[in-house]
């Protein structure tokens, strides 16, 4: 029987900040392409298989801010596939060098510009949360450019008919937000919920997911007594506490951060509530359980996540999972191979990299449908880049099966992923991850999903 395991948490480190912090120059992660400098300056367009110079892939990621304990471990993420897999045998022959720029502080549109200006770079890695704020300028880019590729981590919250096209290059690795919200609402029905409270902190990712949780509650019959919006980083949520007392839900949906969570349930434990609370991916974040203290997970009836699923019992999980528990730097810094977007992130760098060899260039157009075309039958089915490199190159059409399962994604550019559940044991271990039903997730997300509404200049709003 094969054996599903559940995306875990990101262990904040500061073992990368240095390397990935600082002024532009320092950032590049130079070990990402050996015997090459950070000074990459390939653009997008001059993408052929005659090219010698390294490929610039270039990272938005968390070092300072709310989410800054996501940006090691992230960085870490998209550093692996390609120092110790892609560069081996790179695709088109050009070894890729990886830059990483902080969207704490300077906000995700001046990374990513720094990213083209400064570093011309030909992959940008984790367009997401930020995207509508700068979706203009990256419009014009990929159409005077045909590039950059724009793979992204986490689903994030643009709406799931944008991208997966060469007019907007974007595929994303996880399920969107708002699936997030859906699959906690599916548990929540899984236990016999008749009632929750929905809390969110007043983040747009948070308040996607947490908008979905409302719509997928009316879609499957349970009751919203509430919904409750808060500030991000509150000292105290003990007045949200005595209010979710007096409406005595059954369960209770949080979409907020690792802290502010564990905050809200500690001040709810001492107002003397023992409820089911289903929270989001970053609660396995030490900083949860630190933040909860000893004692509360055994005064609630539940504590745990909705996330996503990870398949380790396959070839192509057999291959990576003791690669990044046995590589230093790595799985010894960051976790186990099944934690949060270790493996997500694997697959998707890894497909990236098939679709380009397959596309034959580094342009846009060409990798777009490309991604579609290798993570899809029909196809000759395989495990492992070496493989199925081995198998493009011989002029075999493939079909990806990563970590993740399935290589497909939606024509938005969305992962077909699997949604979970993940409790705590009382004593702050991570319990058993528990499957939640697939088609029923479709079926639900197809009805409360956001599409973006777009004209016939590709104006979009949402």
């Amino acid at each position: 029987m094969r054996r599903i395991r559940i995306v875990l948490a990101v262990v904040l480190s500061l073992a990368l900040v240095a390397s990935a912090c600082g002024d532009d120059d320092d950032a590049a992660d130079t070990t990402a392409a050996p015997g090459t400098t950070a000074a990459a300056t390939t653009q997008a367009p001059d993408t052929t298989a005659a090219s010698a110079e390294p490929v610039a892939v270039c990272e938005l990621a968390y070092f300072t801010g709310e989410f800054a304990a996501y940006g090691p471990s992230l960085t870490a993420d998209v550093v692996f596939p390609i120092t110790q897999v892609i560069n081996n045998d790179p695709p088109l022959g050009r070894e890729w060098v990886t830059y990483h720029e902080d969207l704490g502080a300077p906000g995700e549109a001046q990374a990513a510009r720094t990213c083209l200006e400064q570093h011309d770079a030909d992959i940008i890695v984790s367009i997401a949360h930020g995207y509508r704020t700068y979706r203009d300028f990256m419009i014009e880019t990929w159409a005077e450019q045909d590039g950059p590729l724009g793979p992204t981590v986490h689903g994030g919250s643009i709406p799931g008919n944008l991208g997966g096209k060469a007019s907007e290059p974007l595929f994303r690795a996880q399920g969107l937000d708002e699936a997030l919200g859906m699959s906690g609402v599916l548990y929540a029905e899984q236990i016999g919920a008749g009632s929750i409270v929905v809390f969110a902190t007043q983040v747009e990712g948070f308040q996607l997911a947490a908008g979905a949780a409302e719509l997928a509650a009316e879609a499957v019959g349970i009751d919203v007594l509430a919904r409750i919006d808060v500030p991000a980083e509150q000292p105290s949520y003990r007045a949200e506490a005595e209010r979710i007392a007096e409406l005595a839900p059954d369960a209770v949906i949080v979409q907020a951060g690792s802290v502010e969570s564990a905050t809200l349930i500690k001040a709810a434990a001492e107002a003397g509530l023992s409820l089911d609370w289903i929270g989001e991916t970053g609660w396995i974040q030490p900083e949860f359980i630190g933040t909860l203290g000893d004692g509360v997970i055994e005064t609630q009836k539940s504590v745990g996540l909705a996330a996503f699923s990870s398949n380790e019992d396959t070839p192509a999980g057999e291959f990576y999972q003791p690669l990044w528990d046995n590589t230093p730097g790595f799985g010894d810094e960051f976790g186990p191979a099944g934690d949060l977007y270790h493996f997500s992130t694997y697959d998707l760098m890894i497909q990236t990299a098939l679709a380009v060899e397959a596309g034959g260039s580094y342009n846009a157009s060409d990798w777009a449908p490309a991604m579609h075309e290798v993570g899809e039958a029909p196809g000759t089915v395989c495990y492992t880049y070496p493989d199925c490199l081995a198998l493009i190159r011989a002029g075999e059409d493939i079909d990806y099966e990563g970590v993740t399962g399935s290589g497909s994604y939606t024509d938005g550019g969305v992962n077909t992923v699997v949604q979970a559940y993940t409790p705590f044991n009382t004593d702050g271990s991570v319990g058993d991850p528990i499957t939640l039903d697939s088609d029923r997730a479709l079926e639900i997300i197809e009805l409360i999903k956001v599409e973006a509404e777009c004209d016939e200049n590709n104006v979009c709003t949402w």
